[in-house]
């Protein structure tokens, strides 16, 4: 296990990921509209190819991680993405902005699987939930922040501005990494998978009282995860017509389209102090939900204020949900690093499906504008059954 002042450095660099990837991959969508000219349905088709970039090269990067140790993996993904972004400040031809967003998706994978396993690294099974729980409160909050604050900086400082912050950060971080292994040079070589000896986890009660095994959880919350960001990177994709749908400024949808973004960070809080939903069942079902109705609300809506009631309702059911793949995935089993990957990959799968199917109902059904939100929730539930089945599949009673 890593001491205090290595651990303390591993959530700042969570911090700084967050902050970074959130200002890019978020907000290049209102640059590819705003600069480049691209329409709604080719948003979401380029949405789809980062997700599906980014499910195969997360399990990659969760491989590399488990093998080669995770703060390798962190100085590998930092250089991709700070020269991916550098070079992208200085063109502006759609097609090169294209292929760097591809080499940026490729240098995050290294990142966030990493992140994960060594967050949680030597946990005991008693630890593990606050381990898992301060991970997440900090990306989501650094994401959030970033979100809303990313449209004020840009219209301050420009276009240039969505490539260079983040580069800024990214260079900040492989800084701190060579600080971090500079100062324990067997980091390098120190895989994420947990300590040898380690006893088996899922050890908690609520674990062993389910009549559902603890694999059978992390099979269901690595279902349900990629549905939760088939439907969040939808809604990202979609936000620069949602803000001219509103009349909003660049500033004004950072601050009144980042809702559900600090209402999944008050989640995660929340899910944080209360454990009663480990392997519990109806709360990720009551969840899963909430993110339907949520979705279609949000995508339907016209009015402000409702518009900010259902991202409420949305950001808690995406907490939760994003909650459970994580904590079932560092909960079961000892491969942290690989499940790590894996998870990622699960969002990956997620952020392609969503926008990929939006983007096929815009384009057979164009005279209907409200498509792709129902294309979308009809696939959320085809998850939902999913869901379903293995849950009583898994279970040799009911709950």
């Amino acid at each position: 296990m890593h001491p205090p002042r290595i651990k303390q450095g591993i959530f700042v660099l969570e911090g700084l990921n967050a902050v970074a990837t959130t200002f890019y991959f978020y907000y290049i969508y209102f640059f590819t509209a705003e600069v480049l000219g691209f329409t709604q349905l080719e948003n979401l088709l380029l949405a789809a190819a980062v997700g599906f970039v980014y499910m195969l090269c997360s399990v990659h990067g969760g491989r590399f991680a488990q093998r080669r140790g995770g703060f390798a993996a962190l100085k590998r993904g930092f250089v991709i993405l700070a020269a991916a972004l550098l070079v992208g400040s200085q063109v502006r031809s759609a097609a090169l902005h294209v292929a760097l967003l591809a080499v940026a998706t490729l240098g995050m994978s290294f990142t966030w699987p990493s992140l994960e396993a060594l967050a949680s690294e030597g946990a005991s099974p008693a630890r593990l939930p606050h381990v898992v729980g301060l991970y997440n409160v900090v990306w989501a909050v650094a994401g959030a922040v970033a979100y809303f604050a990313a449209g004020p900086l840009i219209q301050v400082g420009g276009w240039t501005a969505l490539f260079l912050v983040p580069a800024t950060l990214h260079l900040a971080q492989l800084a701190l990494t060579l600080t971090l292994t500079r100062a324990r040079p067997e980091l390098l070589t120190t895989a994420g998978g947990g300590e040898p000896g380690l006893p088996p986890l899922h050890r908690e009660p609520d674990a062993r009282r389910s009549p559902v095994s603890p694999q059978t959880f992390l099979r269901m919350a690595w279902l349900a995860n990629p549905f939760a960001y088939l439907a969040l990177n939808t809604v990202v994709a979609v936000s620069p017509n949602l803000a001219q749908t509103l009349n909003l400024s660049a500033r004004e949808a950072g601050f009144y389209l980042s809702i559900w973004m600090f209402a999944r960070a008050a989640a995660f809080v929340l899910f944080w102090f209360w454990t009663g939903w480990h392997y519990r069942f109806r709360w990720l079902a009551a969840a899963y939900g909430l993110l339907v109705a949520g979705l279609v609300g949000i995508l339907l809506s016209s009015n402000l204020g409702l518009l900010i009631a259902l991202q409420l309702a949305f950001g808690l059911a995406v907490g939760l949900i994003y909650y459970s793949s994580l904590f079932y995935s560092m909960d079961v089993g000892e491969t942290k690093g690989e499940h790590g990957g894996w998870h990622e990959a699960m969002i990956g799968a997620g952020c392609c499906a969503g926008p990929a199917t939006g983007a096929a109902a815009l384009y057979f059904f164009p005279a209907h504008p409200h498509s792709s939100a129902w294309g979308v929730a009809s696939l959320l539930l085809v998850g939902l059954a999913g869901l379903a089945h293995l849950r009583w599949k898994g279970s040799a009673g009911s709950r």
